[in-house]
């Protein structure tokens, strides 16, 4: 094999490692997505624990950057805070080195022992292949493809790494090659080499990978020289080419304690790597474990354990310092003299958390409950001033709304882009059930702007309501209050049963709002109301009936989401439990009845 065919299979084997690293994790991600957003949501200021959070994600995602891009994320989201973030990085550092002890397998000799041969990358690849293809193509599930995806990745990524042991073994006694491994007797050559590979591959995974590919070959040969002190330094670079990526990441549109983070990860692997390397220096100039630990060449499992043991120590070493590293980047990243946004709670939507669609989902799920808690005031406050008219709240509902139109723009963005990363039934109900209830909390808004605007034409006209036109108002929207209530407290907490009880709550509005109607016609027939004044009483009802029934459809969809019939015709289910064949409905609305409509008659 020539030296051309050599780097094309070696590139070629690169790329098959690369794409197996990324479908695999792709697989396991999509496979824990739930359990990843549990173990996220739990992470406390305990930094131990945050350790293990990071440690443990990065091994599920395969990928210690993605780890550091979702903590960012989420600290705009404001579920985390920096101290938290810091161990989390920490983490992300040890988690990233198993994809290391997976690839050590491809060096396994198996001999005549069948567990060995079992392991060994030949056998392991191929079977790995035929079950992820089988599970692909034969079973036609998500959950099939999504486990499918792992072991194709695993396959994928094994076959890359013996391409890349076969390209490079043609190039190992050739001078250029030769030469190149002597110069890695310079330590800063190789911490240099280790950082720009990793730079330029997008992947420290991948790198080490290519250092293992080496070391395999290397030990196999005794005409070449590969030893452990050449290769440690280069491992150490590789460490601090993750940083040049996370920090681009995290300078681009983020907060500040975003970028803090990015900072905190380059103090954390600098450090760690300076201190390794005095170290290190010191024990292999006193011949420290014996000249032949230093001189003999090192094999794959050597690598992946030195990766480990480096970043074990320089984790347990730096951990009891994570409070300083928060510090020095408050120093090098101070905040900016602005005002805070009026309302933070609606900024949290970053697509940087698109790396994991459950987390994604689960942000924007309290984002839109947020936005449905400030609809929810903002037409309250606007009911408010029928009854009492203030220009300075007003205004303030006029702020609001902004916000609430900027956030659902924002979001329905977001959600459309998300959806290009779904991947389960589950996930996509719920994304489906987020695009349609942001509109309905949004049209709520424009609702307390219309109820606004009512006031202000009374205000203007120097005209009011009736007593009795106030009071049968204060009864409406006391109801309608009470529906956005539990409309908003039923979606932030999933809670189905609550939102069975939005229906027929919002049944008894529309039968308030027709009674009201034909009342207040009356009035205007009999001269008790103006006609301005009864224009104004007859639009509010009518504002305050689609408020209503944007809850109704909240409830809807959320209840679909769990129930495949009322999914297929959502239209059939309110037909049937408005004509009383469901006894808890029927029950839930003669107390809401009893609640409300009977007050207005007893007005009369």
């Amino acid at each position: 094999m020539d030296i051309v065919s050599a780097i094309v299979m070696l590139l070629g084997g690169l790329a098959m490692f690369l794409y197996g690293i990324e479908v695999m994790g792709d697989g396991l991600k999509n496979s824990s997505g739930d359990a990843l957003k549990r173990i996220l949501e739990k992470v406390t200021g305990n930094v131990v624990l945050g350790v293990l959070t990071g440690t443990l994600v990065t091994a599920v995602i395969q990928s210690s950057t993605a780890t550091i891009v979702l903590t960012v994320a989420l600290i705009g989201a404001g579920v985390l805070n920096l101290k938290q973030a810091v161990s989390i990085v920490m983490g992300a550092n040890i988690g990233t080195t198993v994809t290391a002890q997976i690839i050590r397998l491809g060096s396994i000799e198996a001999g005549d022992n069948w567990i060995l041969w079992l392991f060994d990358t030949d056998t392991l690849a191929p079977i790995a292949l035929v079950v992820g293809i089988v599970l692909l193509m034969f079973i036609k599930t998500k959950k099939a493809k999504t486990i499918g995806d792992i072991f194709m990745g695993f396959g994928v990524l094994f076959i890359g790494l013996n391409l890349m042991t076969d390209g490079v073994k043609p190039l190992i006694g050739t001078d250029a090659f030769t030469a190149f491994l002597g110069v890695l007797s310079n330590p800063l050559i190789g911490i240099l080499l280790g950082l720009v590979l990793t730079v330029i591959v997008q992947s420290s995974s991948a790198t080490v990978g290519m250092v293992q590919t080496v070391a395999a070959v290397a030990a196999s040969d005794p005409s070449v020289t590969f030893t452990f002190a050449m290769a440690y330094p280069v491992i150490m670079g590789i460490n601090l080419g993750t940083c040049v990526t996370t920090a681009m990441v995290c300078s681009i549109g983020s907060s500040k304690d975003a970028k803090r983070t990015g900072v905190v990860h380059i103090a954390f692997n600098t450090i760690g790597t300076v201190l390794f390397m005095i170290v290190m220096s010191i024990l292999q100039h006193f011949a420290v474990f014996g000249e032949s630990f230093w001189a003999a060449n090192v094999d794959s499992g050597g690598i992946a354990n030195f990766q480990t043991v480096f970043n074990l120590i320089t984790a347990v070493v730096l951990i009891p310092f994570s409070s300083l590293l928060v510090k020095l980047s408050a120093l090098l990243v101070r905040d900016d003299k602005i005002p805070a946004p009026r309302h933070p709670e609606l900024l949290t939507l970053d697509e940087k958390l698109y790396i994991s669609p459950a987390v994604a989902l689960a942000e924007t799920t309290k984002a839109v409950a947020a936005m449905g808690a400030l609809a929810k005031e903002n037409f309250a406050k606007g009911c408010g001033q029928l009854a009492a008219y203030e220009e300075a709240v007003c205004e303030q509902i006029g702020a609001d709304e902004e916000c609430l139109d900027q956030f659902a723009d924002d979001a329905d963005r977001f959600l459309i882009g998300l959806s290009k990363a779904i991947e389960s039934e589950n996930e996509d109900r719920q994304l489906d059930m987020l695009m349609q209830t942001v509109p309905n909390f949004e049209r709520v808004g424009d609702y307390a702007i219309n109820m606004v605007e009512l006031a202000q034409r009374l205000n203007d006209e120097k005209s009011g309501l009736s007593d009795m036109a106030k009071k049968e108002l204060e009864i409406m929207c006391s109801a309608v209050n009470e529906i956005l209530e539990i409309t908003v407290d039923a979606f932030a907490n999933d809670n189905n049963e609550k939102a069975k009880t939005i229906e027929p709550l919002e049944e008894t509005i529309d039968d308030m709002v027709m009674i009201l109607r034909d009342r207040h016609t009356k009035r205007l027939k009999s001269g008790e109301c103006s006609v301005g004044s009864g224009l104004v009483f007859m639009e509010a009802l009518t504002y305050l009936e689609r408020a209503s029934d944007q809850c109704s459809s909240i409830a809807v969809m959320m209840l679909a989401r769990k129930n495949e019939a009322i999914l297929q015709n959502h239209y059939d289910y309110l037909r049937e439990i408005h004509a009383g064949n469901d006894t808890l409905y029927a029950a839930e609305k003669d107390r809401r009845r009893q609640q409300y409509i009977k007050p207005l008659k007893e007005l009369q």
